[in-house]
């Protein structure tokens, strides 16, 4: 089989499980030619508006791995060839992000568009926040598991422009060799021979339940019951979960004493640590640190158990419920949208960034299908499981995190921990 083909298979099992359940330096997006305009994907487009039109973009992405300069020059390009738009753009930590949008939200003076994450949708939806982008983009231009990780209620709010966002294992190929070990068992014997010194064999944000999710899963457990909406997080998969993370620093004792993200992140990229659990949206910057030392794929199988189940989304576009209200100011907001998922843009965030496209065409480009390392991000997101986006997610996502510190300062009472998140979980969500 060759590599397009599996890149291929990947992908059809991407849509499958999604239908089942729901860096480097920069490069400047590349203007269309006149008959792939910006509002290629209408089918019907308006006569775009001859006003002024100022908007701000509130964006997660940040410094560190070119994503801010990548959307700067994507809302160049734009404005280059709408000289009547203009669009400022501004990073926000995430949580920050969705705590100001819900502020400025209800107190009328919010962004017009927001470059976000899945898991907002809930809270917005719920504060009615956000605009239907059903008759805003074009949702077969996309591919459909990531369309489907920013659908509620069978309503569209966000235009994908990556999909993925899960987490996945890179390794250091001059330490750990050319593979990646074959399940959970083996990992942890070669992270033990690779920990010496101020070298470690695993190293991830121990600060956040991000983390804590795949191994969840990997132990055959889910954050809600057949519901959707009741916490289930006192149970023999949670606990076996934590009781695996606790291990790996207590025990095997493979991890550093304290990581946060950027702890583990600089670990890695200065060749001090074997392996790190990741997201893909860093897969560039380490492309860029590492080279051909790099090694991407899924997180090893708990041995006994099944495959670790990162949580996959990727990131979105989405606009202020008060674009609505505009007509013209809704053409604008459409129209740059298209123009920001259309295949031509979305190839160049490729190249930019390694992260998969949101774009159903781009995705199956050569630029895709053959590199190495973007294969092993698919295979990667194959294994997850769309994240929930509905409102009640933000309880559980508080609740796993504070076990996740108290886990990692050293408290080894797995049952407490446990049954503590699920009572703060439940708590949380009585009182939405």
């Amino acid at each position: 089989m060759t590599t397009k083909q599996r890149f291929a298979s990947l992908l059809a099992g991407v849509a499958i499980v999604a239908t089942a359940c729901g860096g480097g330096a920069t490069t400047a997006p590349t203007e269309p030619a006149a008959t792939t305009g910006p509002t290629e994907a209408a089918t019907e487009a308006p006569t775009f508006p001859t006003g002024t039109f100022a908007l701000t973009l509130w964006t997660k992405e940040g410094e560190g791995d070119g994503s801010l300069q990548y959307v700067k020059s994507l809302t160049d390009a734009y404005t280059a060839l709408r000289p009547n738009v203009t669009i400022e753009v501004v990073n926000k930590d995430v949580e920050t992000l969705r705590e100001d949008f819900q502020t400025t939200g209800l107190g009328g003076d919010a962004p017009e568009l927001l470059w976000t994450v899945a898991d907002h949708v809930g809270p917005f939806t719920a504060a009615d926040l956000i605009l239907p982008l059903d008759d805003v983009v074009d949702r077969a231009t996309f591919v459909p598991a990531a369309a489907d990780a920013v659908t509620a209620g069978g309503t569209l709010w966000g235009a994908p422009v990556s999909f993925g966002n899960q987490l996945m294992l890179y390794w250091n190929k001059d330490l750990a060799g050319a593979t990646a070990p074959a399940d959970s068992d083996a990992w942890v014997a070669a992270a033990k021979t690779l920990t010496t010194g101020d070298q470690f064999g695993i190293v991830f944000n121990q600060t956040e339940s991000f983390w804590l999710v795949p191994f969840l899963g990997g132990f055959g457990g889910k954050v809600f019951a057949d519901d959707g909406v009741t916490p289930t997080l006192n149970t023999d998969a949670m606990k076996g979960a934590l009781q695996f993370l606790y291990d790996l620093k207590y025990t095997d004792k493979v991890t550093p004493a304290e990581a946060d993200y950027n702890v583990a992140d600089a670990l890695f990229k200065d060749g001090k640590a074997a392996f790190i659990i990741n997201g893909d949206w860093t897969l560039g910057a380490y492309a860029e640190a590492l080279g051909d030392k790099l090694g991407v794929g899924p997180l090893p199988t708990i041995t006994g158990k099944e495959d670790p189940k990162p949580y996959i989304a990727g990131a979105f576009l989405m606009a202020s419920k008060a674009v609505g209200d505009d007509p013209d100011l809704k053409t604008v907001v459409s129209d740059f949208m298209q123009f920001a998922t259309a295949k031509d843009q979305q190839i160049n965030m490729v190249k930019a960034l390694k992260r998969l496209p949101g774009n159903a065409e781009a995705i199956a480009d050569p630029v895709v299908t053959g590199d190495p390392l973007l294969n092993g991000a698919a295979a990667a997101a194959v294994k997850g499981i769309p994240q929930p986006t509905n409102l009640e997610m933000r309880c559980v996502f508080d609740s796993m995190t504070a076990g996740v510190r108290d886990l990692f300062t050293g408290n080894s009472d797995i049952a407490g921990i446990a049954g503590t998140m699920q009572s703060s979980a439940e708590t949380c969500i009585s009182s939405l």
